[in-house]
């Protein structure tokens, strides 16, 4: 597994540090202010030039091992989750 490092300002983390707060208040995604999708777009876009895994043939199996060693031995309780629509 890589390990990449992404580089974000402070202005963003005290944006996406509150974005995240309210999440962990409300288990729930929303947006309050533009500032936030901004700084969500820009890490986006870093993790776009980070990583061609999104490329790989087995794109899905990739994605299902990542995910299954992030959420391995996650002892909190997870947001509601709803079911993946992969058409």
């Amino acid at each position: 597994m890589s390990e990449y490092q992404l580089t974000i300002s402070e202005d963003e983390a005290v944006v996406l540090f509150e974005f995240f707060e309210r999440f962990d208040d409300t288990e729930e995604l929303y947006f309050v202010h533009p500032a936030e999708y901004v700084a969500l777009k820009r890490l986006s876009g870093q993790i776009d030039k980070a990583t061609a895994a999104m490329f790989a043939p087995n794109y899905l199996e990739v994605l299902d091992s990542a995910r299954e060693r992030l959420a391995d031995g996650y002892e909190s309780a997870f947001p509601p989750l709803r079911p993946e629509n992969r058409s």
